[in-house]
């Protein structure tokens, strides 16, 4: 096995930031192209298992997916990155991080771009990431959090999704200019909107971006934002505004790294600009690389990167959904085109199934007749660990496939050259015995 630093000598870097930005002298060495990019390689053609190979494949994680739909919510990796990507994965094993829900391609590939591969680096953050989803309950805030003042907040910060980008990418806006953070703070408090902000990021990386994906008929992988700024200048930098920024600026760029893909902010008046000054000594380079900040002529640039029928008339666009309360109450988008949710939960259902069929014949074969209890944190370590050896040993045993087979083919033309032989002994024994007469 390569050692990390061997392996990280491997990894092509490449792109390049904008030679336009005004903030190059802060752009990090290593400026990575668009994570989609990452797994748009012309499809693999992939071998169906046969013979003892396909009994061993039923039980594995996704092996119900067709090709196509594999295609679009998984993409065709990059080898580079599967090679890092699986040195990183073994690293968090060997040291104890375990997590099945967490250790999957696209998440660990987000960690190594935001710390440029580097493997120790990226692995502090991760497990500092791990340990705040375990304090703060992630798995389950869907199901225990219930931001009922939602609609209110909505009236005083106006924000939302809306529609996606040429691209695909789900299109989230904020109207900054208009919030009452007197009405805000009296409607709900900064600690709820925070858990209201992480309940839409785990709705958008495992609802918004696969419904997206199925729409677009490509890996969706990062979102596309707009921050209306009209009006804004110094006195909306307020103790509790700066606090709620920080927060989470704080949760976007540790925990979900690398889901912006861009960040227009526009009617950026003097005001702001001023502000803006402030605002950037908080913000890391790599996501400064990303923003572009633009004043009252904006609508150019906004129309490159979005189709006029996804952004509000308020932005310069053609949305036809302002009569149904407002843009930014519609959350327009593919999560919520009946087709494609049909289609999605359908395959969530099958592999929830096949999930369950997996842990019921692994009972049958006695896997969890282990003497732990399933909710000892002992138990979930040597179930991931199983996980971990068992996926490892099936990739291995694909691998000799081929010279199964080919093994095969040769015993067969052994077997034939055998019998050939034999009737020729024959021959000459009857020959032989005809002599002796």
């Amino acid at each position: 096995m390569q050692k990390p630093k061997e392996l990280l000598k491997e990894v092509l870097i490449s792109g390049s930031p904008n030679p336009s930005s005004k903030c190059t002298r802060r752009t990090p060495k290593t400026f990575h192209p668009p994570i989609e990019t990452h797994w748009q390689l012309p499809p693999i053609k992939e071998q169906r298992p046969h013979g003892i190979m396909k009994l061993l494949s039923q039980p594995f994680k996704y092996r119900w997916r067709s090709q196509s739909q594999k295609l679009l919510l998984e993409g065709t990796h990059n080898p580079k990155d599967d090679k890092i990507v699986d040195a990183f994965r073994e690293l968090l094993f060997l040291e104890g991080h375990l997590s099945e829900k967490h250790l999957d391609y696209h998440t660990l590939l987000r960690f190594l771009r935001m710390r440029d591969y580097d493997l120790m680096k990226a692995k502090d953050m991760f497990v500092q990431y791990v340990n705040w989803r375990e304090e703060m309950r992630i798995d389950t805030i869907l199901q225990e959090f219930n931001f009922e003042e939602y609609q209110e907040v909505r009236k005083c910060y106006p924000h939302g999704y809306h529609g996606v980008d040429r691209y695909g990418r789900p299109v989230y806006i904020e109207r900054i200019g208009m919030v009452d953070l007197d009405m805000f703070l009296r409607v709900t408090t900064i600690e709820r909107f925070v858990k209201h902000h992480i309940c839409e990021q785990e709705k958008t990386l495992n609802w918004r971006y696969p419904a997206s994906s199925l729409a677009a008929k490509k890996h969706i992988a990062s979102t596309i934002s707009i921050l209306d700024v009209k009006d804004v200048g110094m006195n909306h930098f307020s103790k509790p505004a700066r606090y709620l920024f920080m927060e989470i600026q704080k949760i976007d760029s540790s925990y979900y790294p690398e889901t912006l893909h861009l960040l227009f902010i526009v009617n950026a008046g003097p005001g702001f600009r001023v502000l803006w000054k402030v605002i950037k000594a908080f913000l890391d380079a790599r996501t400064l690389a990303k923003i572009v900040v633009l004043g009252s002529d904006y609508k150019r640039r906004l129309i490159e990167a979005i189709d006029p029928s996804n952004l509000p008339s308020f932005l310069g666009g053609e949305c036809a959904c302002c009569d149904a309360g407002g843009c930014l109450f519609s959350d327009k988008g593919p999560w919520n085109d009946p087709e494609v949710t049909a289609t999605l939960e359908a395959m969530l259902y099958t592999e929830e199934s096949e999930q369950r069929k997996c842990s019921s014949e692994k009972s049958v074969f006695g896997h969890n007749n282990s003497g732990f209890e399933d909710s000892s944190p002992t138990y979930e370590i040597a179930r991931d660990s199983r996980k971990y050896v068992d996926d490892h040993f099936f990739q291995k045993l694909q691998a000799f496939e081929p010279m199964l087979e080919d093994a095969k083919e040769k015993i067969k033309m052994l077997e034939t050259a055998l019998e050939d032989t034999k009737l020729v002994l024959k021959g000459i024994a009857q020959h032989v015995e005809e002599l002796k007469r």
